[in-house]
């Protein structure tokens, strides 16, 4: 069963991992790892819009939010969230050997995966999961890009072409790509696998 061998190549890379059947038990799971006195914040997701993460984060009053969407100063909260003890975000897709495969445009959300928050929480559903390195880029190139341009109003190539062009526009969301293959940390990155499609 494939969940079956991306829980087992997730634990092999040192990643936490589990597999919800519903949106609602993601969330309750998410709520559970969040603790009283915990600074969290997130990245940019439609994911966990979907899931009502972003909900739960607002309505937990024993928390320190770092709410992205409401700061003075959005490039300041990037730099706080190194110091958070609890990150979340989704993956743009997760290779049946456990790899973690992103595309960024700031930056902010694939650094602080690389390094900084105590933890950090990978939302996905199973739409994400892909074969390998090779199908993970044609994921993005060809679903993701697509899709986040035209949600950020993003007027490149690739809306009209319906896949990634490899463009150099000044306003291009592709500028950062990252593979993480394992934890350093054991368990600091922790997958919670959803079985439903989530997100691009």
């Amino acid at each position: 069963m494939i969940i079956d061998e991306l829980k087992r190549n997730c634990e092999i890379n040192r990643f936490g991992f589990d597999y919800v059947e519903t949106i609602e038990e993601g969330c309750q799971l998410v709520d559970q790892m969040i603790h009283e006195g915990d600074v969290v914040s997130h990245g940019g997701s439609v994911t966990l819009n979907e899931c009502g993460i972003i909900d739960l984060l607002k309505s937990r009053k024993d928390i320190t939010y770092l709410d992205r969407e409401n700061c003075e100063d959005v490039q300041k909260l990037y730099r706080e969230c190194f110091s958070a003890d609890v990150y979340l975000t989704s993956s743009n897709a997760i290779t049946k050997k456990g790899e973690l495969y992103n595309v960024d445009g700031n930056g902010n959300r694939v650094a602080a995966m690389l390094f900084g928050p105590k933890k950090v929480i990978v939302i996905i559903g199973v739409n994400k999961i892909v074969e390998n390195i090779d199908e993970a880029v044609k994921r993005v190139e060809e679903v993701a890009a697509v899709k986040n341009n035209i949600r950020l109003n993003k007027k490149n190539p690739c809306v009209q072409a319906g896949h990634c062009v490899h463009c150099n526009s000044p306003v291009k969301i592709c500028r950062e790509y990252t593979l993480i293959t394992s934890s350093a940390i054991e368990k600091r990155i922790h997958i919670i696998c959803v079985n439903q499609n989530l997100g691009y």
